[in-house]
């Protein structure tokens, strides 16, 4: 029995940090897509807006729901005044459990921000509570709570299935679950101490540190390190393969002895510089593991060592739970709400420091009377280009403050050998099933077929015009076309901007396609190749870029007995406001290299294959600009030349409507048999189409 009650405390925690974490996620891809949508609804005359395209909202919400956000996300210092009454548990709990399911079927006035912020806001208050009253439960919330997120994840394909309205019923049923669970817990169950179950103290608290530490842990796990996807992305090694390691790596500082080991080899360093030591060793492997990704070695071949690396980061980041709080004095007051504050404030810096590791070519001046702002922000925000990796590792120092601070006491803690073989056991199983969900489907080429569509699509990241993020309405747009190869542009493997999907893979097992990624900024960002059929090569180049890196990607496809060499690239944009003949330079210097590497390739096909090739993407010019007069004037065709622009405009905007995709074939080496444009609001552009013959008969 004793046990038993142990372990459904232990539960009703984990419930509320998956919540947690889910609805954390969620909110923070909506925040950006709805301010993003207002900040373009404001500049568009209502009179040619169409209120029914996906992602249009009223701005003065957006205001609404930033305020109320700020509100809810302050409710955790109540917890330095009441922090130490447990049946605060019941009322956290239905808070987080009544946002986690109205999150699903959003029900007005009560919309996806205010819904999801609630649960972010009532877990924090939980979690407050759970420090004062339950603290031993923290470490095991979090990380199984991760583990599980990661299951689900890898489930959906790196997309959450439990947002889609299809799940409503069952997360209702969780959450009531929850609630009734938190009941019996406080209530029934508590015939005894929480002590006399092994469950202590009621007299802990976070530490200002340990707040600090945990917004930067939450950052980590949420950006990178529970994140399988990004560790494939940044490490460059395989998604499946990593799933289970990644879950496995999660879990495994919940075993005692482990805990015990790490304690005994951490002991032999000197108490002050215990801290230093297992901060470098985060430091280091987060470097390596976005660094150096691959070593040969003789009779094993590529050795995934950036892989490697940040599964030990992971391993010692989850090993810091333990040292965010401790023991509280009989007469001291704790502090722990206020803290929790620090940690949504470190979080936020963190996570708008991130957001212009990929925007930084987007940031413009300001307008009057707030022109005076230009000589710091601006440059500010644009300096952190490449800063993708000093960010992680800022957030990595953060994580070992509390470690650092803390030399007279160590807290990872042992167990009987009974708990550490059943806790050996329980990693096994998540690694099993982590192996399982993600495992990746068969995809049966096509070969030796006599004709090829082939496609162009800007996804935008996955969202539309207005932000509106909707991954099924981009693979049903791929599907309509019917293409057999599609080019990718502006693509994300698991940013927290696109609520951390990897969409390459999601696309690919979506539509039953092999896929090729190539990364131009920070491993998550970049150009991508669908195919249904067989990819027997690809690679990719950086281009020369003033505002958004980008890059130049290569795969060949083997349709029949030879060979087609896709080229796929996205050019620097034009942008509004800023001197359109820098940017016409930067196109055209970036046009350049692009020839240089292609006649490179022609110079040095012997085999003769390269004379089937295709060069497409976003150019971000039209038709009639000396940019795009430039290629035609080389041996590259263009596919749609002399199309009503109307039917071939591929950019489709409130007010605009514009060609700026293309797909130029080189030479006559395949002949066009027909194309065509998707009209589709998926994103704002447009997949464009060819379809090419591969054989003539006699």
């Amino acid at each position: 029995m004793r046990d038993f009650r142990k372990h459904l405390k232990t539960i009703e925690a984990v419930l509320v940090g998956l919540f947690f974490i889910q609805a954390l996620r969620y909110l923070i891809g909506m925040i950006y897509s709805r301010t993003a949508s207002a900040s373009l609804v404001t500049v568009i005359d209502p009179a040619i807006l169409d209120t029914s395209l996906p992602g249009v909202v009223d701005p003065a919400i957006v205001s609404s729901e930033i305020t109320l956000l700020g509100f809810l996300l302050a409710l955790p210092v109540l917890a330095v005044l009441f922090g130490r009454q447990r049946w605060l548990f019941i009322i956290t709990v239905i808070l987080v459990a009544v946002g986690r399911a109205v999150m699903i079927m959003e029900m007005p006035p009560i919309t996806v921000v205010a819904s999801s912020g609630l649960v972010v806001s009532g877990a924090l208050f939980y979690v407050a509570v759970l420090i004062s009253n339950r603290a031993q439960l923290l470490p095991r919330m979090f990380i199984f709570a991760f583990a599980l997120d990661q299951i689900i994840r890898a489930l959906g394909n790196t997309l959450d299935p439990t947002w889609s309205p299809e799940f409503f019923s069952f997360q209702l049923g969780l959450s009531i679950a929850l609630v009734v669970l938190a009941i019996l817990n406080l209530t029934i169950l508590r015939d005894v101490d929480d002590k006399s179950i092994g469950i202590s103290s009621d007299k802990s608290l976070l530490t200002f540190w340990g707040g600090i530490a945990f917004g930067a842990i939450l950052f980590l796990q949420l950006s990178l390190l529970a994140l399988p996807n990004a560790v494939a992305g940044r490490a460059e090694v395989d998604y499946a393969t990593f799933v289970p390691l990644l879950i496995i790596a999660t879990v495994l500082p919940l075993v005692p002895a482990v805990r015990l080991r790490i304690r005994s080899m951490i002991g032999a360093f000197d108490s002050g510089a215990r801290g230093w030591v297992w901060m470098l060793i985060i430091l280091l492997m987060i470097v390596v593991g976005t660094r150096i990704h691959h070593i040969p070695i003789p009779g094993l071949g590529q050795f995934p060592f950036g892989g490697i690396a940040l599964l030990v980061a992971q391993f010692a980041v989850n090993m810091i739970w333990w040292w965010l709080i401790r023991p509280r004095g009989e007469t001291e007051r704790g502090l722990t709400g206020l803290w929790m504050i620090v940690s949504i404030l470190i979080l936020g810096l963190l996570l708008v420091g991130d957001l212009f590791t990929y925007e930084y070519a987007f940031v413009r001046d300001f307008a009057p009377p707030y022109d005076s702002l230009n000589a710091i922000i601006p440059p500010l925000l644009r300096g952190f280009r490449n800063m993708g990796l000093g960010l992680l590792l800022l957030a990595g120092f953060f994580v070992a403050l509390p470690m650092i601070q803390t030399a007279r006491r160590m807290p990872w803690t042992g167990g009987t050998r009974l708990e550490s073989a059943l806790m050996t056991v329980m990693v096994a199983v998540f690694g099993v099933v982590g192996a399982i969900v993600s495992s990746a489907p068969l995809v049966s080429p096509a070969f030796g077929i006599d004709s090829l569509r082939i496609g162009t699509y800007n996804i935008h990241a996955g969202y539309s015009e207005f932000f509106g993020f909707d991954m099924e309405e981009i693979a049903t747009s791929i599907e309509k076309s019917g293409v057999s190869v599609v080019l990718l542009q502006e693509v994300e493997v698991g940013r927290l901007t696109s609520f951390g999907v990897d969409q390459t893979l999601w696309l690919g097992r979506r539509l039953g396609m092999d896929v090729r990624f190539y990364a131009t900024n920070e491993g998550l960002q970049g150009l991508a190749v669908l195919s249904r059929v067989p990819i027997v090569f690809n690679d990719g180049l950086p281009l020369a870029s003033i505002g958004q890196q980008t890059g130049l990607q290569r795969v060949q496809i083997q349709p029949d007995e030879g060979a087609i060499t896709l080229y796929n690239t996205w050019l620097g944009v034009l942008l509004d406001g800023e001197s359109v003949e820098e940017r016409e330079r930067e196109q055209q210097q970036q046009l350049s290299q692009i020839f240089t590497i292609v006649e490179g390739h022609i110079l040095n096909d012997y085999a003769g294959q390269l004379g089937r090739a295709v060069l497409g993407g976003t150019f971000n010019n039209v038709p009639n600009s000396p940019l795009i007069q430039t290629i035609q004037n080389t041996n590259f065709n263009d596919t749609f030349a002399g199309s009503n622009i109307i039917n071939s405009a591929t950019l489709v905007r409130t007010g605009v409507q514009a060609r700026v995709d293309y797909l130029w074939f080189w030479e006559q080496a395949l002949p066009s048999m027909g194309n065509g444009v998707i009209d589709s609001p998926a994103s704002d552009h447009r997949l464009a189409f060819v379809e090419v013959l591969l054989r003539r008969d006699g």
